[in-house]
């Protein structure tokens, strides 16, 4: 394992490789702390720095240096980083039996969540909050979203994706959480509210803020209003829906938002109220997404049920 990608004059013939030291350095490299490394595999901080000190032989390299009071990578550490993550987790899926009673207590694992903005903002303390209470050494990291490309749920950087399927990657797996669909959002005693029948000419009249995270002023309800002949005034553009629905709450532009994004009075609490958009627009189905490999993998099934059981709560 070691001896691919090292850097030149420090090589490392296979039969000296011991890959008991794969994990090991797995933890190093994410944690950046003897000590670190040593809680997330449950060893002792001595254990620990005797481990550092076999892969600073094995390797060559010193792969952890003293930078004030921490420690930083070096660069040949930083370079192998990435392909040393993703294969303890395909060692792991790939050894890990199917079966078996998961003992949710001893499970030490972190697993790094591709979330949109507005599920982090309503479901994210709930998931966390469900998932500590059976596993309490599990940690989530939710990052951020700034396109649908497959390649981290395929490398490992990613364990799991929530939302919309945008790729094309065949091998990809998804559950249906929640279907979904857009609704206008306006503040409170906002003059659009008080139409008995909004009609498509009056909604197109309004100025509109516009979610997007790709900066775009076009989308499905210009589309939908196209149809019809008629088009919108999209005065804004920002980059998620629960920044949207701020402006909608401060202003008289009106936005189009998920449903879900309302869902736990965080609609009333902010002082905007929804209504029906008077142009047709699709459903849309919210799923987790994840890369074959961790569909037989336990604690990532445990998880994937963990945040479904959270989703059909709050969007039954």
């Amino acid at each position: 394992m070691l001896g691919v990608g090292l850097p030149s004059g420090y090589p490392a013939p296979m039969q000296a490789v011991d890959l008991n030291l794969l994990r090991p350095l797995d933890a190093l490299l994410a944690e950046r702390s003897v000590t670190g490394a040593a809680r997330r595999l449950g060893l002792s901080p001595s254990a620990m720095s005797r481990t550092l000190a076999r892969l600073r032989r094995v390797t060559g390299d010193p792969l952890l240096v003293q930078a004030g009071r921490g420690l930083v990578l070096t660069p040949y550490a930083e370079e192998i980083s990435g392909q040393v993550h993703a294969l303890c987790r395909d060692v792991q899926a790939l050894l890990q039996p199917a079966a078996g009673r998961l003992d949710l207590g001893s499970v030490h694992r972190t697993f790094t969540i591709r979330a949109g903005q507005s599920f982090v903002e309503l479901l994210a303390a709930p998931v966390m909050a469900a998932v500590a209470d059976a596993a309490p050494h599990v940690r989530l990291r939710f990052v951020p979203k700034p396109d649908k490309e497959a390649e981290p749920l395929r490398d490992g950087r990613i364990d799991l994706e929530i939302g919309v399927l945008g790729t094309s990657a065949p091998e990809l797996l998804t559950q249906r959480l929640f279907r979904d669909r857009l609704v206008g959002v306006a503040r409170s005693g906002h003059p659009i509210l008080a139409a008995a029948a909004l009609t498509p000419e009056r909604y197109a009249a309004c100025s509109h803020v516009a979610a997007s995270r790709r900066g775009a002023f076009h989308g499905p309800i210009d589309d939908a209003l196209a149809e019809l002949g008629l088009s919108r005034s999209v005065s804004l553009v920002v980059p998620g829906y629960p920044d949207a629905i701020r402006v909608a709450a401060g202003s008289d532009l009106i936005a189009a938002v998920p449903r879900s994004c309302l869902g736990n009075g965080l609609a009333a609490g902010w002082g905007v109220e929804s209504f029906d958009l008077p142009v047709r627009t699709a459903d849309f189905a919210i799923s987790a997404i994840w890369h074959p490999r961790l569909q037989a993998d336990p604690a990532h099934r445990w998880l994937r049920e963990t945040i479904a059981a959270v989703c059909r709560r709050a969007y039954p």
